[in-house]
């Protein structure tokens, strides 16, 4: 795949507000090294932890990351039990990092699925880095698309049902305070990572004008460079959001 050369110079309002991840490709990164997928996912971290950094350095205002889908609860029980005891790890012990870079942690995602450790985990990372002004980074965990969309329409469903809502006046905007966090912005850029060409059910609604980005480099292994070829190639789209051209 054709790269896309990183930008010296990218204006300030040709860059997304909302950059979106979906992060790809641990396990391949550990096979050809011979080891368990779950070295790979702990590499994964450290990459987290250095595009937040990238990220806040370009002054995004919104990074969501795609940690753990819906459908990943059917990998083996080793590997969603280690991913498990990762996150819980990361949270505990990086919230601190968090604070000092004035980034605001939030989980989107079906948190009934997951342990009450992990559970009391994410509560208190959200508690400890609410005061955040900067970067908002969101970890999306145990989370589908689908899923967020189905639990949306029952929500309001019930609102109908109990006189709070009205069918007749439902519209998208309307709608949109039923998701996870309705308060954040669609993301504008969504990154993926191994050269895969999908969605995999992250964000069905969010990213309906999104620009898609895909790249062949291994989550693990995603550079700066990388980042800022996916802010560049961003930067030179014409964004129409299905209106004409002037």
């Amino acid at each position: 795949m054709k790269r896309t050369p990183p930008s010296a110079q990218i204006e300030s309002g040709r860059l997304p507000t909302h950059v979106a991840m979906i992060m790809d490709g641990n396990g391949r990164w550990a096979a050809v090294r011979g080891k368990e997928r779950l070295v790979g996912h702990r590499a994964g971290v450290d990459s987290v932890l250095r595009v937040v950094d990238w990220c806040r350095e370009a002054s995004i205002g919104y990074l969501t990351l795609y940690a753990f889908s819906t459908e990943n609860w059917r990998r083996s029980a080793h590997e969603v039990s280690g991913l498990m005891r990762l996150m819980g790890l990361m949270l505990r012990t990086k919230v601190g990092l968090l604070r000092k870079r004035n980034v605001r942690l939030r989980v989107v995602g079906r948190r009934t699925d997951l342990s009450a450790a992990l559970q009391r985990s994410i509560a208190a990372a959200e508690r400890d880095t609410a005061d955040g002004t900067g970067l908002q980074l969101i970890l999306a965990i145990s989370y589908g698309g689908r899923a967020e969309i189905a639990e949306a329409a029952r929500r309001f469903a019930c609102d109908v049902r109990d006189g709070k809502a009205e069918a007749e006046a439902l519209s998208d905007d309307a709608f949109r305070r039923y998701l996870y966090a309705p308060d954040v912005p669609d993301p504008d850029l969504v990154i993926r990572t191994s050269g895969e060409f999908r969605l995999s059910n992250f964000l069905l609604w969010q990213c309906a004008y999104a620009e898609l980005w895909v790249t062949p480099v291994l989550w693990p292994d995603f550079s700066k460079a990388d980042l800022q070829a996916a802010l560049a190639a961003y930067a030179a789209r014409d964004r129409r959001m299905g209106g004409r051209r002037a």
